[in-house]
């Protein structure tokens, strides 16, 4: 259960990896090998962040083949025979954006027909969110058709990491009906202009619209002034649960925060980090952070009464970074040095690398 206290809810330019097979050239990577997709220089603690590539530019527009298939191996090491082992299926609903016109998906790639960056699904799964070279925000159907400009960037700005924000009715709440539920159909994604990153939304029902702040704030309905959560330098929102709670990462602050603002607006630290991932469910959290050299994967509940935290990955011995959760909250997606790799989400097994493509991870529901 929920703690009771509602107003306590307080709430990658592109790296290419270039794999030579016999007569084939596979390109399959891009976005930061670590870190937040900010401009910004990383905090201790947390990965550390590269660069997005510049409004309108392209890491790359070719196709790369379908993927050999291979079984799993150990995270870290190389590939059976070398070759490209895709990974993805319909069964484990996993897929990976790389930053190029393809996606990973269903155990073969799908060309988008456009750069794709940032790749995430709707809480259906019938549609995809991405940026495109232009650096615009864009939905699209997962096999590359139907796509829709949702946003267009009005330029000089760095958009990043969109994520499906939706809520359901709460039974004990009143006052959650459709018409209020409305305003979490949204997308939420991080905008950097001039070295500021905020957290930007955008009705999903709204093409052509622009965008707007999504302020984090916390009030407790009374008179007396309480501190606020820091306005900028937020970054990597994660959206998740049946309240439309969010997830972020402050870079300046190195610090994970929870936003609620199903009742009225809540903002909670959750610790040092970044790279937040909320579960499907809304009910536990994991993230990324530095300890001895490498990046490790922590869990943590969300509940307010419960701030134990969890190293998933206490033996790295290389970086785990870009967490994402199945949709069934059991397993843990996340990028390594040399692919894509998996693990319980209680942590009770060591991960296990499912694939060679190096991009962003996520789950189609």
């Amino acid at each position: 259960m929920r703690n009771s206290s509602m107003r306590n809810r307080f709430g990658t330019t592109a790296a290419i990896a270039l794999m030579v097979s016999v007569g084939t050239v596979l390109m399959s990577a891009c976005g930061p090998e670590n870190g937040d997709s900010a401009p910004t220089a990383a905090p201790t603690g947390s990965a550390a962040p590269t660069a997005p590539a510049p409004t309108g530019s392209a890491p790359g527009a070719g196709a790369p083949g379908t993927a050999a298939p291979g079984a799993p191996a150990p995270s870290g090491s190389a590939a059976p025979g070398g070759k490209e082992v895709n990974g993805t299926s319909a069964a484990n609903h996993l897929t990976i954006s790389t930053g190029t016109r393809t996606v990973a998906l269903n155990g073969t790639t799908v060309d988008f027909g456009t750069v794709v960056r940032d790749l995430a699904w709707s809480p259906d799964g019938r549609k995809a969110a991405f940026v495109n070279g232009d650096g615009d925000l864009v939905t699209a159907n997962p096999d590359g058709s139907g796509k829709v400009v949702l946003a267009k960037n009005p330029g000089g700005e760095t958009w990043s990491h969109p994520t499906w924000r939706h809520a359901t009715k709460d039974p004990i709440v009143t006052d959650t009906g459709d018409k209020a539920l409305e305003r979490f159909a949204a997308i939420v994604f991080t905008s950097e202009k001039g070295g500021t990153l905020r957290l930007e939304k955008v009705a999903t029902k709204s093409p052509g619209a622009t965008p707007e702040v999504l302020t984090p704030s916390s009030s407790e309905g009374g008179g007396d002034p309480i501190p606020q959560p820091p306005q900028t330098g937020n970054t990597w929102a994660n959206a998740g649960g049946h309240r439309g709670e969010i997830v972020y990462a402050n870079t300046p602050a190195n610090e994970v925060y929870l936003y609620d603002d199903y009742i009225r607006p809540s903002t909670r630290e959750m610790g040092k980090g970044s790279q937040p991932a909320l579960s499907p469910d809304g009910e536990h959290l994991v993230f990324v952070r530095s300890v001895n050299g490498h990046d490790h994967l922590f869990t943590r509940s969300t509940q307010g009464d419960q701030k134990a935290e969890k190293d998933l990955t206490p033996s790295a011995a290389t970086d785990y970074t870009q967490p994402a959760w199945s949709p069934d909250g059991r397993t843990i997606a996340f990028r390594t040095p040399d692919g894509i790799s998996t693990l319980p989400a209680d942590g009770s097994v060591a991960p296990t690398q499912v694939s060679t493509i190096k991009g962003l991870p996520s789950y189609r529901p």
